[in-house]
């Protein structure tokens, strides 16, 4: 079975009125997390961000400064328990999973394995978008010709921080979504979003783009209601990760990400 297109899929979505809903999972986080994905495409998600484990690559270009308190603990696990980013892809092509999956991983993994072989692999998985966020705009040329001959969309993103000019050529080389942070400082829940989301969007209509997806902080369905009334879509990680964290398994996974769903979709 093909892998779904994410830059088709949200376009058709996107021109239907339909909001966007990306929830993250971090690969291997619980035993039954390829099941958690399953669940979560059936349950409302228009794709899911898979984050790939980085521990385990020797001679790390850079640390995930963005991980956030909710996301390292995993991610450490993770790497005590032997799972990499090669063997989480190869769970994930036993797999038909009925909606894209992006992967978000750091520059290191896929430097130590080659571009061509990790976006080999990565198509092998069914993934049909990577967010690289220690990549930089102008560094990025090399991976992502690779990612576009090879049919795999390069999401880039748009901090409060990113210059107006700045900001159109990212959105110019994005493809399948931007992703639009929606505060600086590191992921977590938040209580309150403020206006920057509002504000990080306003700044990307000024330029032609891909649909725009908020993240960093989403924690409620009211939050993602709000967001969604300004974005195309929503990111939802750090809320999700602590509930199966805390051991509700892929149908409190599933559960959660209804309510999100239905929030947007009122």
């Amino acid at each position: 079975m093909a892998a779904p297109d994410l830059t088709l899929s949200f376009a058709e979505h996107a021109a239907a009125g339909r909001k966007l809903l990306v929830p993250y999972v971090m690969a291997g986080a619980e035993p039954d997390w390829i099941d958690t994905i399953e669940a979560l495409s059936l349950a409302g998600a228009d794709a899911i961000e898979v984050g790939l484990p980085f521990l385990n690559v020797p001679d790390p270009r850079s640390h995930p400064e963005s991980a956030g308190p909710v996301q390292p603990a995993p991610e450490r696990g993770q790497h005590e328990g032997g799972t990499t980013a090669v063997s989480a892809l190869a769970e994930l092509a036993r797999r038909d999973i009925a909606v894209p999956l992006v992967v978000m991983t750091y520059y290191n993994v896929i430097a130590h394995l080659g571009h061509e072989r990790f976006a080999g692999l990565a198509i092998d998985a069914g993934v049909s978008g990577a967010i690289v966020p220690d990549l930089s705009l102008e560094e990025i040329d090399g991976w992502a010709r690779v990612c576009d001959d090879i049919g795999i969309a390069t999401v880039l993103l748009v901090a409060p921080s990113t210059s107006p000019e700045r900001t159109a050529h990212v959105c110019s080389r994005s493809r399948g979504f931007v992703y639009a942070v929606a505060r600086m400082g590191v992921t977590g829940e938040r209580s309150e979003l403020g206006d920057e989301a509002a504000v990080v969007v306003e700044k990307i209509r000024h330029t032609t783009s891909p649909p725009v997806c908020v993240g960093i902080g989403v924690s409620t369905p009211d939050q993602a209601r709000r967001v969604t009334e300004v974005a195309d879509g929503v990111v939802v990680g750090s809320a999700l990760v602590r509930r199966l964290s805390e051991g509700c398994g892929p149908d409190g996974a599933a559960a959660f990400i209804g309510e999100l769903r239905a929030a947007i979709d009122a």
